[in-house]
């Protein structure tokens, strides 16, 4: 058995995304033991100074030797950097970490939410009984939210589950975030707006999509979101219909759940349960949660549950939740968890 307190070489790759930063941070702040932190990325970002565990660092260009000797790997990149490096690192004797996404439909992955385990255990995966577990996925924030809002109603009788996510910014990278900044600043002034990232206004602005030259497609952050909560659950709990627009935020998702039951629930045991699934439900008399005063919370935020005015067993669920904190949170907690095996 390794001791939790064991000092363990780590490698953040996709060191220069936000998430990545993120997970840097909180690697520090959770006082994780990692006697060193190698900062690895694309080569056009290489060079960058920045900083781990404290100390000046460079962010180095990811190669197979990046991965020699460190036990875990944490992929913050892109989807696509995610799945041409993994299996180097794997290769190498890490055990891969993925908060990218990119990795999810492998058939050897292993989705967790280690603070839903006393509700819902992670799924099983088809590996080898005879290798030890190397890869593990991160669901994203609204995955996480909408899973675990799932597994924790499902025993008070839970029929349908409706998920409506709105999405900051921010998923897409510090280009998005200039883009809006931009958009802002130049509407105010009714002068012509930049459309690099989304093909589309999003200052001031909800979208259902973006415009036709984007990069990036709002429906592939949906298909993510429906596709983790699909697997996790694995037929264990309701699978939530989902629902995501684009909102003219910089970070954080807020969401509007609606749940629906056999019979009317008590309120206070669906906040009872709902707690017991590692999500936080704040009182009646505190502020509800916002994009903004979620930051830094490292598992969801809850309002107080409060039933439909027009369907008797219908409850309506309000939350937020940090897109780059609760990722990262988690996948530390994973390799503390395996630290502690």
């Amino acid at each position: 058995m390794t001791s939790p307190k064991e000092a363990v070489r780590v490698a953040i790759a996709g060191a220069s995304s936000l998430l990545g930063k993120e997970l840097n941070q909180w690697l520090e702040e959770s006082n994780f033991p990692a006697s060193d932190i190698r900062l690895v990325d694309e080569e056009f970002v290489a060079g960058l100074l920045t900083e781990a565990g404290g100390e000046p660092a460079i962010i180095e260009t990811v190669t197979e030797e990046s991965f020699e000797r460190v036990r875990f790997a944490f992929f913050t990149g892109s989807p696509q950097f995610s799945k041409r490096h993994a299996e180097e690192a794997r290769r190498a004797g890490a055990v891969v970490i993925d908060l990218s996404g990119g990795l999810g439909t492998d058939a050897n992955a292993r989705l967790w939410i280690p603070a839903l385990d006393g509700v819902l255990a992670s799924p099983a995966v088809n590996a080898n009984p005879a290798e030890s577990q190397s890869l593990f996925v991160v669901p994203s924030a609204p995955s996480d939210a909408a899973i675990s809002i799932s597994a924790a109603l499902a025993p008070a009788g839970l029929e349908r589950l409706i998920v409506t996510v709105l999405q900051p910014v921010s998923e897409h990278g510090p280009e998005a975030i200039e883009e809006l900044e931009s958009q802002v600043v130049k509407l105010l002034s009714f002068q012509p707006v930049s459309q690099i990232v989304f093909d589309a206004q999003v200052g001031f602005n909800m979208l259902s999509s973006y415009g036709p030259e984007s990069g990036v497609k709002l429906a592939d952050a949906r298909a993510r979101i429906a596709g983790e909560s699909r697997r996790y659950l694995a037929a264990r709990a309701p699978v939530p219909a989902i629902m995501l627009a684009q909102a003219p935020v910089f970070y954080s998702h807020v969401f509007a759940a609606y749940a629906e039951f056999k019979t009317a629930p008590a309120l206070e045991d669906l906040v009872v349960r709902l707690q017991n699934a590692g999500l936080r439900v704040v009182r009646t008399k505190d502020e509800p949660p916002t994009n903004v005063n979620v930051v830094g919370e490292s598992r969801p935020v809850l309002k107080q549950p409060e039933r439909d005015p027009g369907i008797e067993t219908g409850v309506w669920l309000w939350g937020a939740a940090d897109n780059l904190r609760v990722p990262a949170a988690t996948a530390v907690n994973i390799a503390e968890k395996l630290l502690a095996s």
